[in-house]
């Protein structure tokens, strides 16, 4: 009788384990099976989990889309393997995606990663009319730029040369406040390093100055090459006293009224950026520069030349005297404007 017992619990717990691994089978079939996008008629779909969202309501919504089938299996894995974590964000299903490769994606976060582009020399007031084109942008840049610096933790007065200019990633989840916050802390981090390896006599009074000097040189060339070069102009200008007298800072202080060229008149006009009349430097930066004009300001190139002119071509002719300036003057923007003219490199 003992052994008929015995032989039954066998049979029973070989049935069990049998069906087990049936039932594991069938599960591993179901959940690597490919998602089903035929509905869509695309190769892929935008699936958007909002924050707090759970994996069982998700699984519901993607059978109800026709995408899935068997929700109830996928959340019975992932519960028996802890990965029932989901992360907010915009997901691309592509027809290749399995339940299981979704599951997957959700736990890590693989979410749709995007781009925001803002180039060297732009301005801050460019920089949020750029985050404004974004829509999930918009009630961000409601706030009004102070709130908006506020919540980004800028503490400087004006936000001016503070923002690193670079392409930064955003998901579906990122704020204008996220990217801003970015910009500021990488522009914070390039000046500190490259003000503690400036180059000895140069004359600024604190790593800010430094900052100024570095958007006047943004604006004044395209050229990484020249910027060395202008920003020893601009060195030695100061150091003898002589006003910096650039265009660059002058259109700053005309903001709205510029409108495309610079008269005599506009160049007696007093304002606080017009170099012409003011001694040093301007109050604050003029645009955001890039990490090279930050580099040049700090490690002006040695030289004789205090004058430089747009020669045309998208580079600069420098001369030591003013003779020479004039004459290069006559010859570069007197006698050959024309149609070919252009002050910064295509």
């Amino acid at each position: 009788m003992k052994r008929l017992v015995l032989s039954f619990s066998a049979w029973s717990a070989l049935a069990g384990f049998v069906t087990a691994g049936w039932l594991y089978g069938v599960s591993m079939v179901v959940l690597n099976s490919p998602v089903d996008l035929s509905a869509s008629n695309d190769q892929s779909v935008l699936w958007d989990v909002p924050p707090g969202g759970r994996l069982g309501e998700i699984n519901r919504q993607l059978r109800a889309e026709g995408i899935i089938r068997y929700p109830q299996l996928i959340s019975i894995y992932a519960i028996l393997f802890q990965k029932t974590t989901v992360r907010a964000g915009e997901y691309s299903i592509e027809t290749n995606d399995t339940p299981m490769t979704l599951l997957r994606k959700f736990n890590r976060g693989e979410v749709i990663q995007h781009a925001i582009t803002f180039p060297e020399g732009w301005s801050f007031q460019m920089w949020i009319s750029h985050l404004g084109q974004i829509a999930q942008f918009e009630k961000d840049i409601a706030l009004g730029p102070k709130e908006l610096l506020r919540r980004a933790g800028l503490t400087e007065a004006n936000p001016e040369g503070w923002l690193f200019p670079d392409t930064y990633s955003y998901t579906s989840t990122s704020s204008a406040i996220d990217i801003i916050k970015q910009a500021y802390r990488r522009m914070q981090s390039t000046l500190a390093k490259e003000w503690a390896l400036r180059a000895v006599d140069l004359p600024y009074e604190s790593a800010y100055d430094a900052l100024i000097m570095a958007s006047i040189i943004e604006k004044e060339t395209g050229l990484v090459s020249e910027m060395p070069i202008i920003a020893g102009v601009f060195v030695r200008r100061l150091a003898l006293g002589m006003r910096l007298q650039t265009d660059p800072t002058v259109i700053y202080g005309m903001a709205d009224s510029y409108r495309g060229n610079i008269t005599r008149a506009d160049l007696r006009r007093p304002t606080a950026y017009n170099t012409y009349i003011i001694d040093g430097l301007p109050p604050t930066p003029i645009a955001m520069p890039s990490a090279r004009a930050i580099y040049a300001a700090l490690h002006p190139e040695q030289g004789p030349s205090l004058y430089f002119v747009a020669r045309g071509d998208g580079g600069h002719y420098f001369s030591s005297t003013l003779e020479e300036h004039n004459e290069a003057v006559q010859k570069y923007q007197i006698q050959q404007r024309n149609k070919n003219y252009q002050s910064s490199p295509k």
